[in-house]
């Protein structure tokens, strides 16, 4: 959602240069980037990040076998886009914020993947090799 509203924010700030006033961070954050105005970036901010996510919701409610490759895609969106920024603008509270969440994104799709199966199968089967010792163990 703030994603979709950033977007839109830059692209009305880029449209009309009243708003960019209000709605735009300033004009100097541009200097040695590609672009000349938030026009293209806030065009990309809605599509590229704004526009992956509600899809890949959508693929998981409908669990679709694709579901995981778009929850990536949004994951991988986030945390590129939130990089690029940190290149050209200060930093800030919210750029942290949303790489903690495209991180988590991608650490949710791994758990998702099954990365952590070989280290809890172990932790399983030395468990039940332990337990079964215990249990064939004499009374004393």
């Amino acid at each position: 959602m703030t994603a979709l509203a950033g977007g839109l924010a830059l692209v009305a700030g880029s449209v009309h240069p009243v708003w960019g006033t209000v709605l735009s961070p300033p004009e100097s954050y541009l200097e040695g980037s590609p672009f000349s105005s938030y026009l293209v970036p806030g065009l990309l901010l809605i599509v590229l990040v704004a526009g992956v996510h509600p899809v890949a919701f959508a693929a998981t409610l409908r669990r679709a076998r694709w579901h995981l490759i778009a929850a990536a895609a949004g994951g991988f969106a986030c945390v590129i886009w939130i990089f690029v920024q940190m290149v050209y603008i200060p930093f800030s509270f919210l750029q942290a914020l949303y790489m903690a969440i495209g991180c988590l994104e991608l650490a949710m799709i791994l758990l998702n993947l099954g990365i952590l199966d070989p280290l809890l199968r172990h932790y399983r089967s030395t468990y039940i090799t332990v337990a079964e010792r215990g249990a064939r163990a004499p009374q004393r």
